[in-house]
């Protein structure tokens, strides 16, 4: 054999051993070689040919950071990793990484790809105990949206990163205390009144009552005056430019998922291609704020959040200039918008979820009204004391949160390099970690039947017997969600309030729900209808 006939037939042995091993440069080393080879010598196919090598083997050494580390991860694509299955308008992140968590069961952890962009799921929960509290340190930081200069987004302290984000969480963190909380209860029960008698009025009307769109009303008022300072009166037929905006600020359109995915996975592109974080409905709630204030220097305290952001401001020392300089009018409007952005979905859909829970499960509705009654017995109505020590009432809402959490998914940045403990595991600065609360949550392993709702999970000895950080509907650490008291105080007044005054049952054909295609925030895809029938219970809240 010719010396050229035996390199011909070697280079195709080879060839087709690479395509038989299903290593994807082999197509590409097939293809140059049959260019070369057997037909016409161009410089510029070659070029091209050696360009798609050099790329896909980059591609491919970028994919195997977790696996030269010894840690699993689901089969990528070249260049985009598994991008194509977090940016989706068909299908749930939550779901997905749900599957790959039972994937993965016998692993405290994998890997996954936003591009090259590495992100560590942890499903362990003793490894996050390192990682939200033990080691905050080195997880500190949450990703970072496109950094333009005078952003309301980025004066928001979710959004806040580094020593900013300290010294603002430091000042934040008095106006959720317990006593400011009361001070806001009387706001709150104002609103939960005038819900109830939406949805007595709707149930006269209608054989059934919406509770995704009535919730999420009471969410609205809610936010309004506490957050905000003023009356929406959203539960009335004729919508005022407050809940207009927020209503649209909150609209899923394909456009805004394109443009939210862009915003959070490519801020450098989002900022190059001229897109602004702050839309026209930030900017509506910005002029809202800043009247608002303007008209607060010689006013009546309302006990609202706004006039405890004037409150920390003014008792901030006037020689701590970095306090002072994060305190700006700015940044006390973006608190107030992150209020509407973090609080209105998120409690909206938990009390819709709960009363459907209830409506669901009489007896557990029963024993839940009955709580109440000697609670309204013993206090002469509902006070702020009495609906947050209710201990019946907090179990049913945390098993709500455990079964449905709003927030489906917790994240952190890597800021140090962290050796992850007993592994040989290696996080680098600017790593992801993710950890799956969805999935957490609806573990077998950690809660008997899952899916059932079953409230005494958290009442005594039970509650204690919980495996922590596998229940975290809040977040855990350091960063976790700051206004967690008042979000709560809302869910059980709306609770306690409905079960005294409504007995909750069913529609027939609705008895599970259907989610929506939604990125993060679990809501419910058709409404929540509920047959709401009138008790002569009279409920007086101080």
């Amino acid at each position: 054999m010719l010396a050229s006939e035996f390199a011909r037939e070697r280079t195709r042995g080879v060839c087709v051993k690479m395509l038989e091993s299903g290593v994807t440069t082999g197509v590409v080393v097939v293809a140059a070689v049959y260019v070369w080879w057997w037909g016409q010598l161009d410089p510029f196919i070659i070029l091209l040919t050696l360009t798609i090598i050099a790329s896909v083997w980059y591609s491919r050494r970028r994919h195997s950071y977790w696996s030269s580390q010894g840690i699993s991860s689901p089969p990528s694509l070249p260049f985009i990793g598994h991008l194509h299955k977090i940016v989706t308008l068909t299908n749930y992140r939550w779901e997905l990484l749900h599957e790959l968590y039972n994937e993965f069961y016998q692993e405290k952890c994998f890997g996954m790809y936003e591009c090259f962009k590495p992100v560590l799921i942890i499903r362990d929960p003793d490894l996050l105990k390192n990682l939200l509290v033990k080691d905050f340190s080195h997880f500190t930081d949450r990703r970072a949206f496109g950094d333009q200069e005078g952003s309301l987004m980025n004066e928001m302290l979710a959004n806040k990163n580094g020593e900013g984000w300290k010294i603002l969480r430091s000042i934040m963190s008095p106006t959720f205390s317990s006593g400011k909380m009361k001070r806001m209860f009387p706001l709150v029960c104002q609103n939960v009144q005038t819900f109830i008698s939406a949805c007595l009025e709707e149930a006269k009307q209608n054989e059934y009552v919406n509770m995704k769109d009535k919730s999420g009303r009471f969410s609205m008022d809610n936010i309004a005056s506490c957050a905000f300072g003023i009356e929406c009166n959203s539960q009335s037929v004729e919508k005022s430019m407050f809940a207009e905006n927020a209503e649209g600020f909150f609209a899923v359109t394909p456009w805004k998922a394109l443009r939210f995915f862009l915003m959070i996975l490519f801020p450098k592109a989002f900022n190059a291609v001229g897109l602004k974080l702050d839309s026209h409905e930030i900017m509506f709630f910005l002029r809202i704020v800043e009247e608002t204030v303007k008209s607060r220097e010689n006013a009546p305290k309302r006990g609202d959040f706004l006039d405890l952001m004037l409150e920390a401001r003014g008792d901030t020392n006037d020689d701590n200039t970095s306090v002072k300089n994060v305190l700006k009018d700015k940044a006390m409007v973006a608190q107030c918008v992150m209020f509407l952005i973090a609080g209105y979905d998120t409690v909206a859909s938990v009390t819709g979820f709960c009363t459907h829970l209830l409506a669901k499960n009489p007896k557990q509705q029963e024993r839940l009204r009955q709580e109440m009654q000697d609670l309204v017995r013993e206090n002469e109505g509902l006070t702020y004391e009495g609906v947050m020590e209710a201990k019946f009432l907090d179990a049913c809402v945390m098993e709500t949160l455990r079964i449905f959490p709003p927030g489906t998914l917790g994240e952190r940045v890597c800021t140090k390099t962290y050796r992850v403990p007993g592994t040989e595991i290696t996080v680098r600065p600017g790593d992801l970690v993710q950890f799956p609360i969805y999935s957490l949550h609806r573990d077998p392993q950690y809660w008997k039947d899952p899916l059932q709702f079953r409230p005494d999970r958290f009442m005594g000895e039970n509650k204690a017997e919980i495996k922590n950080f596998t229940f975290m509907p809040f977040g855990m650490g350091p960063r976790n969600c700051l206004a967690m008291r008042f979000a709560l105080m809302e869910l059980k007044a709306a609770v306690a309030s409905l079960v005294l005054e409504v007995d909750l049952q069913l529609v027939p054909g609705h008895e599970e729900i259907i989610l929506d295609h939604s990125p993060i925030i679990l809501r419910a895809k058709h409404g929540i209808p509920l047959i709401m029938k009138p008790r002569k219970t009279t409920v007086h809240t101080t």
